[in-house]
């Protein structure tokens, strides 16, 4: 049936008696004991399995190897597939190569065979790089990313230095770029090619003079990082390109066959901006860490405006675009912020800006802080000034008010975890996307959507944003705010809902009789965001009616009866508060609590809603109160979990709380790891990060921290790879300049194998790499969990949480209702819908509600994890950009030849 076989067999004795025929109707794909056969010819398995009337499934995902599922007689599943499960040395798939259409480095085989023959290397695909505009971070992990990857797609890089100014003088200014030229780039803020404005680009000649510049190096594509107005001229320099070329032909600055050879300009673009005032996407490069800039700066900030019950009037960048100041707003727990999009709903904004100051103090806040877009505005159109605001706050209230205005500290510093990633993969994109250009379609823009990158219309993202300005300035404020990205006005409501402005209308807070008692727990490890959705979910229960009440230490404090109601103010505060005010531990209730003593005291307290945060053992107590249901009346009510782990391995959504807070101190410390690796030239660092048997922390991080490789549960670890991996740390070695070596790092999940511990694989390398370099271990430990959750864990907190509260209005409203109309007394039983018990989770942009049925399928709970992970397909990228494949001594002769024939050909 086919020529080779390998054969794994997981087998487990405690379910072989007990073991059912398969039910044909579930995807075998979800099964936890398969017996995987690797089949060359998939058709011919095919073909014979069809003749023995073998029971099949096949999945509908084509853009993975061929793969056949099929039932043996004892029941037992079986897959074929044409490819091993991890491909050893994670090249990217030849689906993926095959849709770029883009050159590969031929295989050492390949290369001798040509060598041999005498046959020549055709010259290389030329691609310059860019920044332009004001600078932001992330964009030297841009320029990183797009020399690299297209070095190894068997691309010649450039980069073109000093912007659009560089591109008119040529010479140096346009440089080839190698793969050590951008080593170490990726912690450097700023650009470290340099942006200027250039008025000669402005202008017919400038252009001209810059595609002579370009096409007598060869260079026929761009990848422009900059904002609206940088993206906009390239894109009208590809539209003049064709009479440029024409006119240098014409006057002899370039010959026939350039001419020939240049015909068409290919332009995509990155938005590299720390205003995130792009239309068409969810976040532009450099966003989150001026955002982090600001909560720094303003968490400071508190502490002595506490101190000396001030105010603080804070002015931060957006001219157009208030993304900065609302969502600083939310991060920090802000009194007021006042942005261009909405400007505060009367004429005279005055008063009620006195009365929330005024309220908040007469509630027990010692301190006021404002937040002030530089381009905020009121509904005339008049500009809103911080000064302005500190003589109202002086002048009518008597508080002692100072303004801070924080400039371009915001631009400053190194990337934070999420934009060295978001400029990696999407920098990715942008060679694929010139790889596989047309002459006739738009250029492109990359840009990030739902959790995807993905790439739209270049020119009409810009005119979108562009509407945002001409919408504000028609006084269509509505408009401007739906031109932002999808969740921006969602924001904005959570901000004000979370926040008391103003007395609420009888819209927002709801009937007497649907206001209900809603518990509040936290549970498993402590990560960051946790306190923060505490906050938000107590406040804005207190705005809508509700009585929120604080259980401390998890489900084993539930039984103990350690409950105390949730304040206003009590909760003030904690958005900046790292770990778990509550506390808490891992005791499941039915597992580790007595399920009736749950029971009992969610009866006595009369909790009507109980919003649970944590990690897995929160979706393991979600799974337990489902099944007691039929067992406890009081367990009839509402049950949401609010995902909460470094590990980011619940189900239901694509981000817990904590995983950006982790993912940036797993950052901080291997930059502090990595600068003691240079120091020492010679030295490898396998640094142990958490996560179980979960693999995102180390992928992510491996990105953002620019390792070398990781280790991960989903691959496991074998002697082999081993090997392989000394292999290639020699070749890096062999290869660096001895006098000016690096250190590297390897990411290793602390789960990942009991043989192959961490120090067991530095020992190996060490021994392996023969005194070229040494090794050493790093286990970070609890550190990941973090000090000060991350702005981007606190907004996601409080998105999450308000979609608690709602949820459990949304399942307690029909019972309670039902009850005021009869007239009869709140009922215990509010609901046994099977939707009402669910993970409230990040999808994308949107936050959604999937019931525990619903996962459970797709859950492997034996490994604590779903059953894929959406960021699994960024693996690849962490060797691929560590230079795998490329520093043998064929590779590195193969890159000379390139390089020498597309040097012939600019000489020619």
């Amino acid at each position: 049936m086919v020529n080779d076989l390998v054969l794994k067999l997981c087998l487990s004795a405690c379910v072989v008696d007990s073991r059912k025929p398969p039910i044909e109707d579930i995807d075998w794909g979800l099964e936890e004991q398969v017996i995987v056969l690797i089949a060359q010819d998939i058709n011919k398995t095919r073909s014979q399995l069809e003749k023995l009337g073998v029971p099949m499934q096949q999945p509908v995902n084509t853009s993975e190897p061929e793969k056949i599922y099929a039932a043996d007689p004892l029941g037992n599943i079986l897959l074929f597939s044409s490819q091993v499960a991890f491909p050893g040395l994670l090249h990217e798939s030849s689906s993926n190569n095959s849709r770029e259409g883009s050159p590969k480095l031929l295989s050492d085989e390949e290369y001798k065979k040509r060598k041999e023959s005498g046959e020549q290397h055709p010259p290389p695909r030329k691609i310059a790089i860019l920044t332009s505009g004001g600078d932001a971070p992330g964009m030297n992990a841009c320029v990183r990313a797009v020399v690299r990857y297209g070095i190894s797609k068997g691309c010649a890089m450039y980069a073109v230095y000093e912007g659009y100014q560089g591109l008119v003088d040529g010479g140096d200014q346009i440089r080839l770029m190698d793969w050590k030229s951008v080593r170490g780039w990726m912690r450097v803020g700023g650009t470290s090619i340099g942006t200027a404005r250039c008025k000669p680009f402005q202008t017919s000649e400038g252009r001209l003079k810059a595609a002579e510049n370009l096409i007598k190096k060869g260079i026929d594509s761009i990848i422009v990082c900059g904002g609206d107005g940088s993206l906009t001229g390239a894109d009208v320099f590809r539209s003049e390109w064709p009479s440029h070329v024409e006119n240098l032909k014409k006057n002899d600055r370039i010959t026939t066959e350039q001419a020939e050879q240049h015909k068409h300009l290919t332009i995509v673009g990155l938005v590299g901006s720390i205003d995130n005032d792009m239309s068409s996407t969810d976040i532009t490069i450099g966003a989150v860490t001026s955002l982090h800039r600001i909560c720094e700066a303003v968490d400071s900030i508190n502490t002595t405006a506490m101190s000396h019950s001030r105010a603080f009037v804070v002015e931060v960048m957006g001219r157009h675009c208030g993304w900065l100041a609302l969502m600083a707003g939310i991060a920090t727990g802000a009194d007021f912020v006042f942005i261009p999009e909405r400007p505060p709903g009367e004429e005279d904004w005055r008063p009620r800006l006195c009365d929330v100051a005024q309220r908040h103090r007469q509630m027990g806040k010692r301190k006021t802080i404002i937040i002030v877009a530089e381009g905020a505005l009121d509904t005339s159109l008049k500009p809103i000034k911080s000064e302005e605001i500190k003589d109202i706050l002086t002048e009518r209230l008597g508080i002692d008010t100072r303004v801070t205005t924080l400039g371009h500290v915001q631009r400053g510093g190194s990337p934070c975890a999420s934009d060295r990633i978001l400029a990696t993969i999407q920098s990715v994109e942008a060679v694929r996307a010139v790889l596989t250009s047309r002459p006739d379609t738009p250029s492109p823009l990359i840009i990030s959507r739902n959790n995807h990158i993905t790439s739209t219309s270049l020119m009409k993202a810009v005119e979108l944003t562009h509407e945002v300005a001409k919408a504000i300035g028609e006084k269509n404020f509505a408009r401007a705010m739906e031109l932002r990205d999808p969740q921006f006005a969602e924001e904005f409501d959570a901000f004000t809902a979370s926040t008391i402005l103003d007395d609420f209308s009888e819209n927002f807070v709801l009937p007497e009789h649907q206001r209900i008692r809603v518990g509040i727990l936290h549970i498993g490890a402590p990560s960051g965001g946790m306190n923060a959705a505490t906050r938000t979910a107590v406040r804005y229960a207190h705005n809508r009616g509700h009585h929120p009440v604080l259980i401390y230490n998890g489900f084993s404090g539930l039984v103990r009866g350690t409950i105390e109601d949730a304040t206003w103010i009590g909760v003030d505060g904690w958005t900046s508060h790292g770990g778990s005010e509550l506390g808490t531990n891992r005791d499941v209730p039915g597992i580790n609590v007595d399920m009736g003593m749950v029971a009992y005291q969610i009866q006595k307290n009369k909790i009507q809603g109980l919003m649970i945060v944590g990690g897995f053992e929160a979706f393991s107590s979600l799974v337990e109160l489902e099944k007691a249901r039929q067992h406890y009346p009081s367990l009839c009510i509402p049950v949401c979990h609010l995902p909460a782990t470094i590990s980011n391995n619940v189900p239901g959504t694509d981000y817990s709380l904590g995983t950006d807070t982790s993912l940036n101190a797993i950052v901080t410390a291997c930059d502090a790891i990595g600068q003691s690796a240079r120091s020492s030239r010679r030295r490898v660092f396998v640094v142990e990060v958490q996560g179980g048997k979960s693999g995102y922390l180390a992928v992510e991080g491996g990105i953002a921290c620019s390792a070398n490789t990781v280790y991960i549960p989903e691959e496991g670890i074998s002697l082999s790879r081993l090997q392989s991996d000394v292999k290639h740390l020699l070749a890096l070695y062999f290869d660096d300049d001895p006098d000016m070596s690096e250190g590297r790092i390897i990411l290793r999940t602390e789960d990942v194998s009991e043989t192959y511990t961490t120090d067991v694989i530095s020992n190996i390398l060490k021994d392996e790499g023969h005194q070229l370099f040494d090794s050493r271990t790093a286990i970070l430990g609890h550190i990941q969990q973090g000090d000060t959750p991350s702005p981007l864990d606190r907004i996601r907190a409080t998105r999450s949480a308000i979609k608690c509260i709602e949820f459990m209005e949304l399942h307690s409203s029909e019972a309670l209702d039902k009850a005021y109309l009869s007239k009869q007394g709140t009922p215990i039983e509010l609901t046994q819908c099977e939707d009402s018990v669910a993970v409230v989770g990040i999808w994308g942009a949107d936050v959604k509600c999937n019931s525990v049925k619903s996962l459970l399928p797709v859950t492997d709970m034996k490994n604590r994890k779903p059953r894929s992970a959406w960021w699994f397909e960024h693996r690849p990228l962490v060797d691929l950009l560590a230079g795998r494949g490329l520093f043998t001594p064929e590779a590195q002769q193969l890159i000379a030849e390139q390089r020498n024939a597309g040097d012939e050909d600019e000489r020619s």
